[in-house]
């Protein structure tokens, strides 16, 4: 029997947000405080994270490095000590735009060590705790460029991808332990991420409608979560086409 728990109520709900220093992350932070939920947030961004606990009472910042598992676990370390975990929703991210033609192991490897093995510490740390109460909720920010290969995506979309793996095993791995695993793949959302773009981004949405989004969808207990639908569904139908008829529909639209 599947199971994903149904977040109607987040009052005196705990939950622990890393990557939430800006965009995505902090707007859902700030939309999970003023549900009344506790809130940790943790990024390496110290002063923003102590900007947003000083306009967030009760809020604790937890500054860490994602790709540094010693610096991941003693900020866990903090959030459990303070009592049961809620949900952990894992949203730190890097992008810089990369084709083949231009490979750069560097930045292939801090692609990896931030978008994925930093959800690996996170994973580490809680889901012990998790599988020991029977209790608990996984999210993990991918990216609908995890669907399929795209131009200009070699060093981002892999580590989207492999989140969407990472999560799709984790909810089959931990259907009968009654820990919730969630998948979030937004589109294009307007952050510091996506302002290095240099091409009009359908679909573009504000951080606050993606918070909603993501709020609605783990009340319905979802496990994929992804928005603006309006673009997400197109990703999704191009996403199930035949490598034959995909590659030259992505060339034709993307002119690359």
């Amino acid at each position: 029997m599947s199971y994903n728990p149904s977040f109607t109520d987040w009052h005196g709900r705990t939950v622990w947000l890393v990557g939430a220093s800006s965009g995505i992350g902090r707007a859902t932070a700030h939309a999970l405080h003023a549900q009344g939920a506790k809130v940790f947030v943790s990024a390496r961004n110290q002063r923003a994270l102590d900007t947003f606990t000083a306009e967030h009472p009760g809020a604790v910042a937890l500054a860490l490095d994602a790709g540094d598992a010693a610096s991941v676990k003693a900020a866990a370390q903090v959030v459990l000590a303070a009592g049961p975990l809620d949900l952990v929703l894992y949203c730190a991210g890097y992008y810089k735009e990369m084709r083949a033609t231009e490979f750069d192991l560097g930045q292939m490897l801090r692609h990896q060590q931030i978008n994925y093995v930093g959800a690996l510490h996170v994973l580490d740390a809680v889901l012990p705790g998790f599988l020991a109460r029977q209790a608990g909720h996984i999210s993990l920010v991918s990216s609908v460029a995890g669907y399929r290969g795209l131009p200009k995506s070699l060093a981002y979309g892999p580590t989207k991808a492999a989140l969407i793996n990472l999560a799709e095993t984790l909810y089959v791995d931990l259907q009968d332990s009654h820990v919730g695993v969630s998948l979030i793949c937004p589109g294009f959302v307007e952050t510091a991420l996506t302002a290095q773009n240099q091409f009009t981004m359908p679909g573009l949405i504000t951080p606050e409608k993606a918070a909603d989004a993501i709020l609605r969808g783990w009340r319905r207990g979802q496990f994929e979560i992804h928005f603006p639908k309006r673009f997400t569904l197109w990703m999704k139908a191009l996403s199930l086409l035949p490598r034959a008829l995909y590659f030259p529909v992505i060339r034709k639209f993307t002119g690359l």
